[in-house]
């Protein structure tokens, strides 16, 4: 895969989450459609093939994470 352009600086977050599914939602700016490329742990980045601009984030299992945090 070709190296992903990361945006540094974002005056746009938006997340979202799924209390019934335990999952949480995050995109830089307005959701849009995305590649999800799974990174491992339940996370799944999410990018703009055209662009190649990373464009949000998915965490399945947010609560049990949080529940393992230090």
């Amino acid at each position: 895969m070709d190296r992903l352009e990361i945006l540094k600086v974002s005056d746009q977050a938006n997340w979202d989450y799924d209390d019934e599914a335990d999952v949480l939602y995050l995109s830089v700016g307005e959701p849009r459609q995305a590649v999800g490329v799974d990174i491992g742990d339940g996370v799944v980045l999410r990018y703009d093939e055209a662009t190649q601009e990373v464009v949000g984030l998915t965490v399945v299992g947010l609560r049990a994470k949080l529940a393992k945090a230090p």
